[in-house]
């Protein structure tokens, strides 16, 4: 029989007359190329079980009514979770149905987000079985209606009208009307509340809390392993999708099941007798403070402190999850292993910390592998469902604990896909920033942004530095600015609250003094003479260059004269920095602590690395050589120096730092970078490393002003000399260097503007992310990432399938080209004209200086 179909003109819609049965329902997920469905009121109804099993978790509840601003009711809570329901309305449209059709059915497929705005566009009083006559009448319907198909990571823009009929034609063998009556008698009889009740008002943070839990819902619902398929409609399927929801939620650990092995006093935290002043400071902080600020000295306990801090609010129900973000990748994969012997100790049923790190699928100790079809396979026996955080990046912040780098808490603060998700997700967990002076001034707006988000859900946030000035601190405080002599003479250590600075008593025994030597001359020859000199009479020596080309400049030296000195993987020299393949960093990573991390052996020892060396860390070098850098940093450095008490060579008992510094003096700096420092003033904008030169100055002025530094006590005074604005505007003008000073300081103003167009402000109404701009977590051209042939080889004889290219080695690339390699040696990769160096020294450009 031959469906016959008029277009009315009245009200706009198609009409059917004597159209056939049904012969194809509407499904909501497929597999297997359609051969195995599971229909869509099945699967709506699962992401709407998800829902409601999460919003009756206490402390996402908890941050719902505070996004809200007042409790919500059942009523509403069920009103909520039948516009869940909804999401995937747009899978109705034939065009959509027909990606799991045989082919050759001749329709235009389309996406089912723009058809579900489609949807809308279908005035039809009998839609939804008639429920649409109650959704009609609720508050704010619209905004309801752009959270419900962003549920794919991001707002997506409505349609031009007039399109909407040509999306939703009748067709012989398919009744899209028909399965829509479907959907909507289940929602009438699943969610009878709509009839009476409605959600609560659409206020944006509200809104925007929402978005995030809708796309964590529909993420865990598409899951098959929780929800099996069932392709034929069942009456009775909301039940099951509600158990299968409190089973699967409770499995990937979204639920508040985490139980401590005992109450959360200090022994569950340490084999250490008594915490140390700081870990103690923080342990006594009620959990009512919703903003903490820890600044003590590197090696002071602070990660302990954090994990006892997570430990007193898990027990008090204000959490029931930890993120813990630090500077850089290998900071982060050292943490983790921390981390994650930490939870066994901690924890009944200890969770996995999930190293968030993208392409690192680890969580606890187990790898796992991804298939070409985007399953994991994990290398152990075990089952572990909550192994799905890790699977996926847009889902690390979904862990019951997960340790990463800051971009990932950026990412949930910029207009960028998953954001909402990722904010959603974090708002249950303490958020812990480590090494938080580390963040430039655009990293630190997008790191503001979803903090101050985050505190306003009522969540948690510790902030830990050693080394923070008052300018920031003040800014992460929301103070106005102080002056330099009040700031210079705050008490350090110390934990800021709600209730301003409270001073940490000083540790016994727990400082050091340094004796810091400027040393006109940074080439590679002359950090190398000082490294083998130091090497042969017994010391670990740590060697932090600012820049590639400089630290391979000096491993070369090292090298030519004294290969035995320096760190080895496999019997094979090299060094640490950013331009190696991710699997040989982390080899790198490990042979690092090996080599003078805290249990290391005796023995002349030589480390050369970039800043990928220089935070966060638990590494105990004899002697530090480095580069003239920010104060900050530097302070950074230094403590990777002395950090435990253990047996020291003869003539390195006490700690000592090498300054490098150019032989010229600063002032060409401000002229021309060399090293990592400076910038070339007279360009259209200053780039480069570390190019506030008044900074670095003031920095050598404290070197030779004060041989001997005591650490902490002056950790205060000499942050503050080298970065207050006070001091630096005062540097310059003696120097004459207030023209590079405005430049400098515009440069910041500037990228915290830059910050500010791209930042997802929750308070304002939801509207589509800008999609003219690649949005990043931190600021710079980004270098393309090169996928090698099957069976390449990397530096130490494991299998590498990525380089990532510099910025500066990547213009004109699209990271698209073929790419060769002879395995050599040396090993070459050749990328257009382009032919690289890969080896126990890095990635290098043949005849370049690696800069």
């Amino acid at each position: 029989m031959r469906a016959r179909v008029e277009l009315l003109t009245l009200g706009g819609f198609m009409a059917r007359e004597d159209f056939p049965d049904t012969r194809r329902s509407a499904w909501g997920k497929s597999a297997a190329n359609g051969a195995e469905t599971h229909h869509l009121a099945h699967h709506s109804a699962d992401v709407a079980a998800v829902f409601l099993v999460i919003m009756r978790q206490r402390v996402w509840r908890a941050r719902a009514e505070a996004a809200f601003g007042h409790p919500i009711t059942e009523a509403e809570t069920r009103c909520l979770a039948a516009l869940v329901f909804l999401h995937d309305i747009g899978k109705l449209a034939p065009g959509f149905q027909a990606k799991g059709w045989p082919e050759n059915h001749g329709l235009a497929l389309r996406g089912h987000l723009q058809c579900g705005w489609h949807w809308t566009g279908l005035p039809r009083a009998d839609a939804l079985a008639g429920a649409v006559t109650h959704l009609a009448r609720w508050p704010g319907i619209a905004d309801w209606l752009m959270a419900l198909f962003a549920h794919h990571g991001r707002p997506v823009p409505r349609p031009r009208e007039g399109e909407a009929l040509s999306a939703f034609p009748l067709l012989p063998g398919y009744d899209w009307q028909a399965e829509e009556t479907v959907l909507g008698r289940a929602m009438l009889n699943w969610f009878p509340e709509i009839t009476t009740s409605c959600p609560p008002p659409p206020e944006p943070t509200f809104l925007h809390f929402f978005c995030g839990l809708l796309n964590l819902a529909d993420w865990v619902a598409s899951d098959r392993r929780g929800f099996p398929f069932e392709a034929e409609f069942r009456p009775s399927y909301w039940q099951t999708a509600l158990d299968r929801a409190e089973n699967r939620v409770a499995e990937i650990e979204l639920v508040e099941s985490a139980t401590l092995r005992e109450p959360a006093a200090w022994h569950l935290i340490s084999d250490h007798t008594e915490p140390r002043p700081a870990q103690r400071a923080v342990g006594a902080l009620p959990t009512t403070e919703h903003l903490v600020l820890l600044e003590a000295e590197t090696g002071s306990g602070k990660t302990e402190a954090a994990l006892w801090r997570f430990a007193k609010l898990l027990e008090a129900g204000e959490v029931d999850a930890l993120y813990f973000a630090v500077p850089t990748r290998a900071a982060a994969r050292q943490l983790h292993g921390r981390v994650n012997d930490a939870l066994t100790r901690m924890f009944a049923v200890h969770p996995e910390a999930v190293l968030a790190i993208p392409g690192q699928i680890l969580a606890g100790e187990a790898k796992g592998t991804r298939l070409p079809d985007f399953e994991v396979v994990w290398d152990d026996t075990q089952v572990r469902p909550a192994r799905w955080a890790a699977e996926h990046a847009a889902r690390y912040l979904t862990a019951r604990v997960a340790v990463g780098t800051v971009d990932q808490v950026a990412l949930a603060g910029l207009q960028v896909k998953f954001a909402h998700l990722r904010g959603a997700a974090l708002s249950r967990a303490l958020l812990v920033i480590d090494e938080v002076h580390a963040s430039d001034p655009y990293m630190t707006e997008t790191q503001l942004a979803i903090v101050r988000s985050h505190l306003g859900l009522g969540g948690h946030v510790l902030l830990m530095s050693a080394t923070l000035g008052a300018a920031a601190r003040r800014r992460w405080r929301n103070e106005m600015a102080g002056n330099l002599e009040k700031d210079a003479s705050l008490p350090y250590p110390a934990v800021w609250t709600s209730g301003g600075l409270h001073p940490i008593q000083s540790e016994p025994g727990g400082g050091k003094t340094v004796r810091i030597d400027a040393h006109s001359g940074w080439s590679g020859s002359d950090a190398a003479d000082l490294a083998i000199q130091a090497s042969a009479h017994g010391a670990r020596v740590l060697v932090i260059r600012n820049t590639v080309a400089r630290a391979q400049e000096t491993f070369a030296a090292c090298r030519e004269r004294a290969p035995g000195w320096l760190l080895q993987i496999a019997g094979i020299p090299t060094l640490h920095h950013s331009r190696f393949a991710a699997e040989d960093r982390a080899l790198l990573d490990r042979a690092v602590e090996q080599a003078i991390g805290k249990d290391s052996p005796l023995g002349g020892r030589i480390v050369i690395g970039t800043q990928t060396l220089e935070q966060s860390l638990d590494l105990c070098a004899d002697l530090l050589i480095t580069d003239l850098c920010p104060m900050d940093v530097l302070l950074q450095r230094i403590g990777r120096l002395h950090r435990h008490t253990r047996a020291r060579p003869d003539g390195f008992a006490a700690a000592r730092a090498v300054v490098l510094c150019p032989p010229g003096g600063l002032d060409a700096l401000t002229r021309a970078a060399e090293n990592g420092l400076g910038a070339f003033a007279n360009g259209p904008s200053l780039s480069g490393v570390y190019v506030d030169v008044p900074g670095l100055a003031a920095t050598l002025e404290q070197i030779t002003l004060h041989p001997v530094w005591q650490i902490p006590v002056m950790n205060r005074s000499l942050v503050e000399a080298a970065t207050h604005p006070e001091a630096l505007d005062r540097l310059a003008e003696e120097r004459g260097w207030q023209a590079y000073r405005q430049r400098v300081t515009g440069k910041a103003l500037a990228e915290m503007r830059t910050a500010d167009l791209c930042i997802l402000d929750r308070s304002a109404p939801l509207e589509c992310f800008p999609d003219d701009e690649k949005i990043r977590t931190r600021l710079g051209e980004e270098g393309v990432i090169l996928s090698l042939p099957a069976g390449t080889v990397g530096a130490f004889g494991a299998p590498v399938h990525r380089l990532a290219l510099p910025a500066q080695w990547s213009r004109g690339l699209t990271g698209d080209e073929p790419v060769s390699v002879d395995q050599g040696p040396p090993m070459t990769v050749t990328v257009s004209d382009m032919v690289l160096i890969y080896g126990p020294e890095g990635l290098r450009q043949r005849g370049g200086n690696g800069t």
